[in-house]
């Protein structure tokens, strides 16, 4: 089952893209990398290890 692609920050509400920098635990709660950084890479909301969300691959738009 693929990763849930949250498109803002659970705590400051800034976007964030699909290819952009942004943190995941390992129930996919999702957050920027600054806030990220704020809460020592541990999920505030489970105690969960804060890791780098993989990235996918953005395909352009058809022509």
């Amino acid at each position: 089952m693929p990763l849930q692609m949250k498109l803002k920050c659970e705590k400051c509400d800034v976007p964030l893209d699909e290819d952009g920098d942004a943190y995941i635990c390992g129930y996919e709660c999702t957050f920027c990398a600054v806030c990220s950084k704020a809460f020592g890479y541990k999920c505030p909301n489970c105690s969960g290890v804060l890791e780098r969300r993989p990235k996918r691959k953005v395909e352009p738009p058809p022509v």
